[in-house]
């Protein structure tokens, strides 16, 4: 008997190993002060992106449950799906869910080298020149992820030329914010308010690829 607790705290580190290894395997991946936002070059995309057939069997729920079967994100993750068997929309977002919190939070202290595999360069270019201009002002960011309400995806992109997916996805997210001056007072914010965030990111990757990370190439509201 004396040795359950020490099982059941061994049973919860597996479990927590298991979570981190499944949201790199699945996105590989914010707003605050003076927040970035970043779009996608190059709308000659367009152009290439085909519709696709809904897979042999009818509508495929995986799609048909996050969005319209007739609609052309259906036929874009129909696409990646071709393009990718293992491909999974659910557990994609369940990544994405992961990667939000995670992103957002790094870009907030300050700490863009544990989420740059993530970022593409456009994005990480942008985040990094609003941190190095924080820094440049002495001005710190005290944050705290309360909760994620809201996680949609609005939209969905597959480049058959390049085998590029793109899926992007709408928070809306819970969390407190301040700023704070050299000194240490609080200059915006207040750590007793939970505010509430809008974000839209657009996730990129090439489908098949042996890469498995996801970056995020877009950001907005």
């Amino acid at each position: 008997m004396s040795s359950s607790p020490v099982i059941q705290l061994l049973i919860l580190a597996a479990i927590a190993i298991f979570l981190l290894l499944r949201l790199r395997d699945v996105l590989g991946t914010r707003e605050g002060f003076e927040k970035p936002v970043v779009t996608r070059k190059g709308d000659e995309r367009d152009a290439r992106r085909d519709r696709f057939e809904v897979i042999d069997g009818g509508p495929d729920p995986d799609i048909t449950d996050h969005v319209d079967d007739d609609s052309r994100a259906a036929a874009a993750l129909t696409g990646m799906k071709q393009a990718e068997p293992s491909f999974s929309v659910g557990e994609f977002l369940g990544g994405a869910r992961g990667a939000y919190e995670m992103i957002l939070m790094a870009f907030e202290k300050g700490d863009l080298a544990s989420i740059r595999p993530f970022l593409s360069d456009d994005v990480y270019e942008t985040f990094a020149a609003v941190v190095e201009a924080r820094e440049q002002k002495g001005l710190t960011i005290d944050s705290q992820f309360v909760g994620l309400r809201e996680l949609k995806l609005v939209g969905a992109n597959f480049d058959t030329t390049t085998r590029e997916g793109e899926v992007t996805v709408r928070y809306v997210g819970e969390l407190t914010s301040v700023v704070r001056d050299k000194a240490g007072d609080i200059v915006e914010g207040n750590p007793n308010e939970v505010k509430r965030q809008k974000d839209v990111w657009t996730f990129a990757r090439v489908m098949g690829s042996d890469n498995p990370n996801w970056q995020l190439v877009a950001t907005g509201e």
